[in-house]
């Protein structure tokens, strides 16, 4: 499905690599940092060097974080995404320069059709899942434009790659994700910035990908029967990570399925 876990792939094995100094004297924003994908990237930042301004909603999540990098520069914001005070408190918590921003704060749908979807998830998806990530590019892209340099990932998902992955409403919402970094790539491309996202398979994360449509069930989990492996959170880190250094120079507008080859079946 996208970003939530799946019975029946085996676990992905591997070990994480860290690069000391990778992120050395720069300031990253992390969103969903309290679990998940977003506190595995954070997690990377911070002992790659980087300044980690944490956010989530999930206090809990985020005391746990910081406990565990005793020493790290992490500056937590309990924060929800959707608000505007909240993204201005966000944008202020980071201080004067913000050199990245990694949106991965996210929620699922219930693999419901068109039909069957209420107003109030849809609604809900996209106002975390689309416009969180909007409110808080908009906030930091005007200071990455005065430096001009700056490194944005979103996180989109294999259902924004295609209609076999999730429900209607998560499906539209990260098909969303993929032409907002397309169309945000293109235009601020010539200005020093790269916009990118990672499209994830599989992941042992904590979202809930419950089935609550027998309509649409059948349909949903025959696409998902050619997932390969669910990936480790610290896979999609690497991911992601890469996307916000250096190394991924020349990579803007990149739409990167890190998926372990669902997206090629």
């Amino acid at each position: 499905m996208s970003d939530a876990t799946q019975q029946g792939p085996a676990m992905a094995q591997w070990d994480e690599q860290i690069l000391p100094g990778r992120f050395e004297g720069r300031t990253i924003i992390v969103t969903g940092a309290g679990s998940g994908i977003g506190r595995a990237t954070a997690s990377r930042i911070a002992r790659e060097g980087g300044r980690v301004v944490a956010v989530d909603m999930n206090e809990t999540g985020l005391d746990e974080f910081v406990a565990e990098h005793d020493g790290s520069d992490i500056v937590k914001v309990v924060a929800n995404i959707t608000d505007d005070g909240a993204v201005a408190s966000i944008v202020e918590a980071a201080g004067e320069q913000i050199d990245g921003l990694a949106n991965i704060a996210g929620i699922m749908d219930r693999m419901q059709p068109v039909h069957e979807v209420e107003q109030d998830l849809w609604d809900r998806v996209f106002a975390v899942n689309v416009t969180g990530s909007f409110k808080l590019m908009k906030a930091v892209i005007p200071g990455m434009l005065e430096r001009g340099a700056g490194s944005i990932v979103n996180v989109a998902s294999e259902a924004g790659l295609r209609g076999s992955a999730a429900g209607t409403a998560y499906t539209a919402s990260k098909h969303a994700v993929v032409g907002m970094t397309k169309s945000s790539a293109y235009l601020y491309a010539l200005s020093g910035l790269r916009i990118n996202a990672v499209a994830p398979g599989a992941v042992a994360t904590g979202i809930d990908g419950t089935f609550a449509s027998e309509f649409a069930a059948p349909r949903i989990q025959r696409g998902m029967a050619s997932i390969p492996s669910v990936a480790q959170a610290t896979q999609l880190a690497a991911s992601i990570t890469f996307l916000l250094s250096d190394d991924a120079t020349n990579l803007n507008g990149v739409i990167l399925p890190s998926d372990g080859g669902w997206s090629a079946a």
